[in-house]
């Protein structure tokens, strides 16, 4: 499935292909800063680092607590074993999409850092090709019924797998410059037994985020019509 690999303190997730490749520098983003690969930032509750080594441009996470308790410990996480940290929960769960041929970026490495009983997690993924999220689009223009429907599939076939995502919001879906469409940032996801009652709360997580960008927004192509015709498909695709 994945490599394992155990250096002192630090626990390393490597996809296969990169087994080779993959040093502890590559979760230094002022590593690749320094050889001027930094080819893009994503500012979120915290920055992801977009960089360019040979073929690869992969986005670099760290992971930050988010709340109030974020504020007193930011990246401490209690550490109870390597297999219940949300790193390697996030990189398995990334992993067993990819073999399901699910639009999820390609997981290549994720690093676990303990010290005593705290650890730190860095995550990398492949970079979806000219991605775009939801927001990004609509801010400038209308979704087409075609792509509205993209999108209602995509959720369907995830849903149908008993993929539960824990923040799907429109920041967390892209498309890529082919017009496909992806799902990102699987922390605290987990494949589930499909039922309507998960499903359907994940649906209105969704609903409420384009609610809420809509509100924080001037300009905002969505209207509520968008959100029938994308529920609709999704429901008509969805297994019961």
């Amino acid at each position: 499935m994945f490599e394992t690999l155990h250096q002192e303190n630090t626990t390393l997730l490597c996809h296969p292909a990169y087994t080779q490749l993959l040093t502890r520098e590559w979760f230094d983003a002022d590593f690749w800063q320094q050889q001027n690969k930094i080819v893009g930032t994503k500012k979120g509750r915290a920055t992801a680092w977009f960089f360019k080594h040979d073929q690869l441009t992969a986005v670099l996470r760290h992971y930050w607590r988010g709340g109030l308790v974020g504020k007193l410990l930011t990246d401490q996480y209690l550490y109870l074993g390597l297999e219940k940290t949300r790193v390697y929960k996030e990189f398995s769960l990334m992993m067993r999409l990819s073999e399901l041929g699910l639009n999820v970026p390609t997981p290549i490495a994720a690093k676990v850092t303990t010290h005593g009983l705290i650890y730190r997690g860095d995550i990398i993924t492949q970079a979806v090709k000219g991605a775009q999220s939801l927001l990004d689009i609509l801010i400038t223009r209308a979704l087409n019924q075609d792509e509205l429907k993209k999108v209602a599939t995509t959720l369907s076939e995830f849903h149908n797998h008993g993929v539960y995502h824990a923040d799907l919001n429109i920041n967390n879906i892209l498309f890529d410059d082919s017009g496909n469409v992806f799902i990102i940032d699987f922390d605290r996801g987990e494949i589930k037994q499909p039922e309507a009652s998960w499903q359907q709360e994940n649906m209105k997580r969704l609903a409420r985020s384009f609610a809420k960008e809509q509100g924080r927004n001037e300009v905002m192509h969505w209207q509520q019509s968008d959100w029938q015709l994308l529920i609709c498909e999704y429901q008509a695709q969805l297994k019961h």
